[in-house]
């Protein structure tokens, strides 16, 4: 329990720590009565004993669609009174409900019966020699539906194995990551609009948007997702499935793609959840390398009911992973916060949610940390500064156009950022190459360390410049909001003519934190991908970079840099072709930073 407060419920991009699920196995054994002797430690062994005297346990399996049967865990209250119901679909992993089984055990003490299920097709399958395959014990029926039809009305079946087994007072859903899509979805579709609210933690608002961006795929994180699944691919996914998937890996019939992805989009049924009146809950991460966070931003904005946004430091389930699982070495915010949300939008408790601003932003990198002398890691002892807003569009109130310029101020090596425009110039660097310039070392693990406190460091001496351009600030001062030269909030854009001798390329924008050592913390970054091009003629590229909540400190410099791939994401570059950046008269190339 310790390693995962302080690491993390993911050791690789596809790889559960052991532990998380030792965890759940050893509360699951012990409330089934399985467990040969006591094997938890004092504290988890009295919550156990706290819900077996207050409500019953049971394993069903309950009956969808096409035959198929989802593994499923219901703890009922022991009460005569009607209490809510919160019903909490599996996330994309091979342990399916089994996981968040400590999470199911406060929500009982809270006041709420539970029904936890995995989603048809997510478990483990395991091959046993000369005799086929068996599914491991909370693996449900049926092959992934990724989102679609089949996991809505699965749903929708839930909700009625709900009422007939509680007759619950009211619905919830919550779910982090594949789980709060379907939560979302689930709650909009239902045909008897059942579900009151919702709590959806590292979500995604359009599954399109968050494969496919800018004309750039999100390769390693399907792939991940896709070696995730807890067996072989031709057993998870029907055949339609593995043709999309197939297709996206290759880079084909993507409007195809982004057609199925859309069908699977909380965001395409806004109107419904508006209609609905449904209050959500977001919770989602600056560093999101599987559904990156200016498509929930989009998705956050469109909705017009009770909703709260909370943004966090890391990656990936990084902030709420270790909450859901584990009993944490002090409060977890992000799950304290989903789980005050439902008490006041379903049980009905005042408490402090109704004084919220709708978003909440952690500063990225504001923690304070010492170094463990025996790891060499660090840990947090003060927490990263949050900042309350009333919308997202106050995030920011006023933006700063930084200039790309010819040099850098005393490096010849490098183009500048300047805050008047200098036209006239070019730079060129060779594309299809890899470099040390990166967004990530690894899908959620770079970001599990990020929230932490041992954001990735990058080495800008490293940084080839045959392989890629840079343009540096000079050192900037403090400015008169707490100290930090600047604090950016929002989205930054960028804009400047690029030209190629390949027919296509693909451009990746990377915003650093330059300290006066020359070392670097990522700010931001974003793909581009540009194709039809007509070799060495000039054509011009805009396009939104992630959203950050960063404080620069005073005397370090903004550092922007290009490159043409990134092992995160597919890239059209033509290896040992030529990639020229300029700035022509009347087209000056620009950063605009958005500004707190």
């Amino acid at each position: 329990m310790s390693r995962i407060a302080q690491h993390g419920i993911y050791t690789s991009p596809t790889s559960l720590d052991p532990a998380a699920a030792h965890v759940a196995e050893a509360l699951i054994a012990t409330l089934d009565g399985t467990a040969e002797q006591p094997v938890l430690p004092p504290d988890l062994q009295r919550v156990t004993e706290q819900v077996q005297q207050k409500a019953t346990i049971g394993f069903p399996r309950i009956p969808v669609e096409g035959g198929v049967r989802l593994s499923a865990h219901t703890i009922k209250l022991k009460t005569d009174e009607p209490a809510p119901v919160v019903i909490v679909p599996a996330g994309w992993t091979p342990f399916g409900w089994g996981l968040f089984e400590y999470t199911y055990l406060q929500l009982a003490l809270r006041g709420y019966h539970v029904l936890a299920y995995t989603p048809r097709g997510i478990g483990l399958t395991m091959a046993v020699p000369g005799t086929g395959y068996i599914d491991g014990p909370f693996t449900s029926g049926g092959t992934i539906d990724v989102a679609g039809p089949l996991d809505c009305r699965d749903g929708s079946t839930v909700i009625d194995y709900a009422e007939q087994h509680f007759k619950p007072s009211r619905i919830a859903f919550l779910g982090e990551s594949y789980g709060s899509g379907i939560s979302q979805l689930v709650a909009a579709h239902d045909p008897k609009e059942r579900v009151a609210a919702v709590v959806a933690l590292s979500t995604w608002g359009d599954l399109a948007a968050s494969l496919l961006q800018h004309d750039t795929r999100h390769l390693a994180a399907v792939t991940a997702l896709i070696n995730f699944t807890g067996g072989p691919v031709e057993r998870k996914f029907d055949e339609a499935t593995r043709k999309i998937l197939a297709d996206f890996q290759a880079g084909q019939n993507l409007h195809t793609v982004e057609k199925w992805g859309k069908d699977r989009s909380p965001s395409t049924c806004t109107d419904k959840t508006n209609a609905r009146r449904i209050p959500t809950f977001f919770s989602n991460t600056w560093h999101e390398t599987l559904f990156p966070v200016n498509q929930v931003i989009e998705h956050f904005n469109a909705l017009t009911v009770p909703k709260h946004l909370n943004l966090w430091i890391g990656d990936h389930a990084a902030p709420e992973g270790a909450g859901l699982t584990i009993p944490f070495s002090g409060p977890n915010e992000p799950v304290e916060e989903a789980f005050a949300w439902l008490d006041h939008h379903v049980r009905g408790i005042d408490n402090e949610v109704p004084t919220w601003s709708p978003v909440n932003s952690q500063i990225m990198f504001t923690y304070e940390t010492r170094t463990d002398p025996q790891t060499g890691k660090n840990e947090i002892v003060t927490p990263a500064d949050r900042e309350s807003r009333p919308s997202w569009e106050d995030i920011t109130t006023s933006t700063e156009r930084w200039y790309l310029t010819a040099t850098a101020s005393g490096d010849d090596r490098d183009g500048g950022l300047a805050i008047e425009p200098e036209t006239g110039w070019e730079r060129e660097f060779t594309a299809g190459q890899p470099t040390e310039a990166i967004a990530a070392d690894a899908v959620i693990t770079s970001g599990q360390a990020e929230w932490n406190g041992n954001p990735k460091i990058y080495v800008t001496e490293k940084f080839d410049r045959q392989n890629l351009a840079v343009w540096t600030s000079d050192p900037i001062a403090a400015d008169s909001h707490a100290g930090a030269a600047r604090q950016i909030r929002g989205i930054c854009e960028l804009m400047l003519t690029v030209r190629s001798t390949a027919p296509s390329t693909t451009l990746v924008a990377y915003l650093f934190d330059l300290g006066p050592d020359s070392m670097a913390r990522i700010i931001t970054h974003e793909p581009l991908t540009l194709a039809d091009l007509a070799p060495d003629q000039d054509q011009s590229a805009t396009w939104k970079l992630q959203a950050a909540g960063y404080d620069l400190p005073p005397d370090h410099q903004l550092m922007l840099v290009l490159t043409s791939k990134d092992p995160l994401y597919s890239d059209a570059s033509v290896d040992g072709s030529t990639t020229t950046i300029s700035s022509p008269d009347g087209k000056a190339a620009c950063l605009t930073l958005p500004l707190g």
